[in-house]
């Protein structure tokens, strides 16, 4: 039996490389004889420069920039000689920001810019940026306004850059831009397909995990879409584009830049080999924190799910938790799994997630050592 296993992070509790580690624990705990290979993954969110900077080589450089909230914090991005590899999830990530003091009005992407000008003043011309994990809803606001566009309120003052700034800007001056930008290339790994505005957009989609109520979801999606005029009258038109909704609105700012959006899964698939293994593999097991009906927008198991269905493997989908719409997935997976194995506090769920995961990946071989040992007791 030859297993890949290629699952994303549990976002707040387990990393790409722990869940994976886990779960080749279980399989060779049942299977000692199976071939187990291992590949963590990222979409383009949390543990997308580590899963790149191990394929392409990279090191691995600190610098300190703004944080979510204003805060100075030290992040950290991937680079070879010729490439950048840069994470929202590590400058502005949504884990980053306490629960209580979750609001997307008090939220910037501001240190995503800082970072992008560190890169460009070490010479470097080529980036990949993951975009997905953040806590914001600027639009890409506050990574603009680091880049030298300047945001106006109607008595002309100056912006900064967060999602409350969205509600008041009157004015997107972009003559200050710094003009490395258009000497570079930026790819962005985008784990998202969601367009900017509407009920699929980035507010109403995304608003509500970063913090915001139902009425707060309204009022951004009514002035991000002031905000993306003022931007595509300078810029070009973006919003309806695949992938602009990502990270509250950054996907649509990077598309004002010129930047072009890819499949984060893609992405690291392509770079770590991902589908070759599959075709020489019997099954594939992913996962990620949780499953519902946005993973069909483009999430990481939906890609390694397809790759499966491509290559002739099956895949089972064995997540921390199963949400809203995640009956739409039974037609990708031959299977699909929640970890949690009774009612419990998310708290709870998070602290034992290295237990529960190993106990429903056993408990998924047993069933397919079962299933196979009465195929070939019928054969």
């Amino acid at each position: 039996m030859r297993v890949v296993i290629a699952p994303d992070s549990y976002k707040g509790s387990l990393s790409a490389i722990e869940v994976t580690d886990i779960m080749a624990r279980a399989v060779k705990d049942e299977i000692p004889t199976a071939q187990i290979i291992k590949i963590p993954m990222a979409d383009g969110g949390e543990g997308t420069v580590n899963a790149l900077t191990s394929a392409l080589d990279c090191e691995v450089k600190s610098i300190h920039v703004h944080g979510p909230l204003e805060e100075k914090i030290e992040a950290y991005f991937g680079c070879n000689r010729d490439i950048a590899i840069l994470e929202a999830a590590n400058i502005f990530g949504l884990s980053m920001v306490p629960s209580a003091s979750r609001n997307p009005l008090n939220t910037s992407s501001r240190g995503l810019g800082e970072a992008i000008k560190n890169a460009l003043d070490l010479g470097y011309r080529k980036f990949i940026v993951g975009i997905g994990g953040s806590s914001t809803n600027d639009g890409g606001m506050g990574m603009l306004s680091s880049l030298g566009v300047k945001f106006l309120n109607s008595q002309g003052k100056q912006l900064d850059g967060f999602g409350r700034d969205l509600l008041q800007v009157s004015q997107a001056d972009v003559k200050g831009i710094d003009q490395r930008i258009f000497e570079s290339k930026f790819t962005v790994a985008c784990d998202v397909s969601n367009p900017l505005l509407g009920d699929q957009g980035a507010s109403y989609v995304y608003g509500p995990q970063k913090g915001a109520s139902p009425q707060l979801c309204n009022t951004l999606d009514a002035a991000m879409a002031k905000y993306a005029q003022l931007i595509e009258t300078e810029l070009g038109e973006h919003k309806n584009r695949a992938g602009a909704g990502a990270a509250g609105g950054l996907g649509f700012a990077f598309l004002a830049l010129g930047a072009e959006l890819i499949s984060g899964a893609k992405i690291v698939e392509e770079q770590t080999g991902l589908r070759e293994y599959i075709r020489s593999s019997d099954w594939v097991f992913t996962g990620e924190g949780r499953s519902d009906g946005q993973t069909l927008f483009g999430k990481l198991p939906l890609h390694v799910a397809r790759i499966a269905q491509d290559e002739g493997a099956k895949a089972v989908l064995i997540s921390g938790s199963l949400g809203e719409g995640s009956e739409q997935l039974e037609d990708e997976f031959v299977a699909c799994f929640s970890i949690v194995d009774r009612p419990a506090l998310l708290e709870e769920c998070i602290e034992r997630a290295e237990t529960l995961l190993y106990q429903c990946t056993a408990n998924v071989i047993r069933l397919i050592k079962a299933s196979a040992s009465i195929n070939h007791n019928h054969s």
